[in-house]
């Protein structure tokens, strides 16, 4: 497991741009996972910058989010269908055919996560994972509790940003919410995976998942028995494992 502590949010951004370019020129048909929030926003209008000023073939590449939120229209500007395309996918250009997304709506959820999970698999499997730390150590929509054998499914919310949503989209109360979110299993077997987190309010539990022991509590501590796995860390959210980590 290799630890990266850039100097400065502005480093990191720029760094885990850098790592997603690279996966592209490195593999011209690769396919690439990405993630959606505050953590990503600014690293992928970095890469789109880039790909725009110094242009590169992406009509091989396949693009997809390691998640997507259920039972709300896919036009939600807080799908990650939408966040995703407005952000890098269009932006590049990339194919439709080759932005692979599940549904935000169906009458069979099972369903479409299987077929997400064959259409990764029919190009291959995901060579990079840029994979977001959440504030209880989530990866994807796997919460705390998740056990690490799960396979792609639908994961109830985290309570707070499930309130949120409903809040923008005023959803009928009886509408159950949920995302789709690849399974740990699935995460595990990317080739590579990136652990990415920013900012002082994640400090705490980048140590717990780092330097404390795997378990199903903290979902995110299985990236310790990945093979090939970096931890991107700003300044802030790397303060509490730097020393530790003979990084300072």
């Amino acid at each position: 497991m290799k630890i990266t502590i850039c100097k400065s949010e502005h480093e990191f951004n720029v760094t885990a741009a850098w790592r997603i370019i690279a996966q592209m020129l490195e593999k011209p048909d690769a396919v690439i996972g990405l993630s959606t929030g505050q953590t990503t926003i600014d690293m992928h209008a970095i890469v789109s910058d880039i790909h725009r000023q110094y242009p590169f073939d992406v009509s091989r590449i396949t693009l997809f989010n390691v998640d997507e939120l259920t039972n709300l229209p896919r036009e939600y500007a807080g799908s990650c269908y939408t966040m995703i395309l407005n952000q890098i996918a269009g932006p590049l250009g990339i194919p439709e055919e080759n932005f692979i997304m599940p549904p935000t709506l169906s009458d069979d959820f099972g369903r479409e996560a299987r077929l997400f999970e064959d259409r990764l698999a029919a190009r291959g499997g995901a060579d990079l994972q840029m994979l977001g730390l959440g504030m209880n150590g989530h990866i994807g929509i796997n919460q705390p509790g998740t056990p690490f054998e799960s396979e792609t499914w639908v994961s109830p919310m985290d309570p707070d940003f499930e309130a949120r949503v409903r809040r923008e989209t005023q959803v009928p109360e009886g509408t159950i919410l949920g995302g789709l979110t690849r399974g740990i299993r699935n995460i595990m077997h990317t080739r590579k995976l990136i652990l990415i987190a920013k900012g002082t309010h994640k400090a705490e539990m980048v140590k717990k998942a780092i330097m404390g022991p795997v378990t199903t509590d903290i979902p995110a501590s299985i990236v310790q028995m990945h093979p090939n796995c970096e931890i991107l860390l700003d300044a802030d959210a790397g303060a509490l494992i730097a020393d530790s980590a003979g990084l300072r």
